[in-house]
């Protein structure tokens, strides 16, 4: 099946775009599956990635990254996933965590994790999202005070990926300001190890190498150099990583929707059940046709969003970010849907490899943000309609 390649991508990028999808190939969706079902990570791909340079391709050259942006960081996760071996930790590891060190770390903290993170020797997670917050960043209520000079870290995170995995995550807690009372958000490193920080696996239906846990801090004691960056410029630090996360989580949805398209097109141009491939019929076809201009559609949005990132307009991002991963949700999940549909009972044999996308494609819609929440913020933000709460 082919796919569209402008003038919008560099010669650079295309040549990446085909380095990467060789790579996938090589893996592909039986590896990923063979993973998942012998309850394995994701080691081998990871590593042979960070080897040739994919992982940390976003990070800055003097700490061992490729110098590049969030345009070849998505480019990388979108052919993987492509490939059908998408690493949820890309986005997660460089995209959010890579970036905001990278962007307001000190540099000790920069010599500290950028490299390791770079070549993938280093994964870090990042904890957001807790119980009674859900998508309301606002209601966050994990809280880290001072003593002496350190800092106590308090409160609970859920669904939180790869933390067994990771060497560190960066938590988003408030601290409070002294001028006016109030909490604030910023972003702390705490190592996995750290006596008070604990976690719990949380059983999912959704199969994949990285596992989701709730995290408990209590009372976690870390070192005055545990906070990233300006403790006064915790939301601009915040949403730093926030759009690099909205970023890579379109690529993860294109990636994974073209996957499941290809396996359809591939299926309805050689399956013949009368004279003709079923493909022939405009039942099967149109409906494909539109899951790959959707996809298309999709990536042309994250594209923008990745340049206006790379360029520095954090507000202009934001807006494309947004509607960038609320597109390729969409997009992801009628493609999964239709491919399935095209082939019938076979969509939901293992043989395929469709039927567990039916629940991984739902990740595109939810997280990091619902859909809901963005059509709020496009609504609040890029219409200028007044707020519903």
């Amino acid at each position: 099946m082919s796919t569209a390649r402008t003038a919008l991508e560099t010669e650079e990028h295309q040549a990446l775009r085909s380095a990467v999808a060789a790579l996938g190939k090589r893996y592909g969706r039986d590896y990923m599956t063979t993973v998942i079902r012998e309850g394995n990570h994701t080691d081998e791909l990871w590593a042979e990635a960070a080897k040739l340079g994919y992982l940390g391709v976003n990070l800055p050259e003097e700490y061992g990254g490729g110098g590049g942006g969030m345009a070849e960081l998505s480019i990388v996760l979108e052919e993987l996933g492509a490939a059908g071996s998408p690493l949820l930790m890309m986005i997660v590891s460089p995209a959010i965590c890579g970036t905001v060190i990278a962007r307001f770390g000190t540099e000790e903290q920069k010599r500290t994790w950028l490299p390791g993170l770079a070549d993938g020797s280093l994964t870090m997670a990042f904890g957001i999202t807790e119980p009674d917050a859900g998508s309301n960043s606002h209601r966050i209520t994990t809280t880290a005070r001072r003593d002496g000079d350190d800092w106590l870290l308090t409160g609970r995170k859920v669904f939180v990926s790869g933390v067994d995995i990771a060497d560190a995550t960066l938590i988003v807690g408030r601290t409070e300001d002294a001028r006016s009372g109030k909490l604030k958000p910023c972003l702390f490193i705490v190592p996995r190890d750290a006596p008070g920080f604990g976690r719990n696996q949380i059983d999912m239906e959704l199969h994949a190498p990285e596992k989701q846990f709730e995290l408990v801090l209590d009372d976690v004691r870390l070192p005055a150099d545990a906070l990233v960056g300006d403790e006064d410029a915790g939301l601009l630090q915040l949403f730093a990583g926030l759009n690099p996360e909205r970023i890579m989580t379109a690529a993860f949805g294109i990636g994974m929707g073209r996957f499941a398209l290809s396996r359809a097109v591939e299926y309805a141009r050689t399956r013949q059940v009368w004279k003709e491939p079923i493909g022939s019929h405009q039942a099967i076809a149109h409906p494909l046709a539109t899951a790959h201009i959707d996809l298309e559609l999709s990536r042309l949005m994250m594209q923008k969003a990745a340049r206006l990132y790379d360029e520095g307009d954090d507000i202009g991002a934001g807006e494309a970010a947004n509607m960038a991963k609320y597109a390729a949700g969409e997009a992801c999940v009628k493609a999964v849907d239709q491919a399935v549909h095209t082939l019938g009972g076979n969509g939901l044999t293992r043989e395929y490899g469709l039927a567990s996308l039916i629940t991984a494609s739902r990740v595109a819609r939810i997280a990091p943000v619902s859909r809901e929440m963005i059509l709020n913020y496009v609504s609040h933000q890029t219409l200028g309609l007044p707020k519903s709460y």
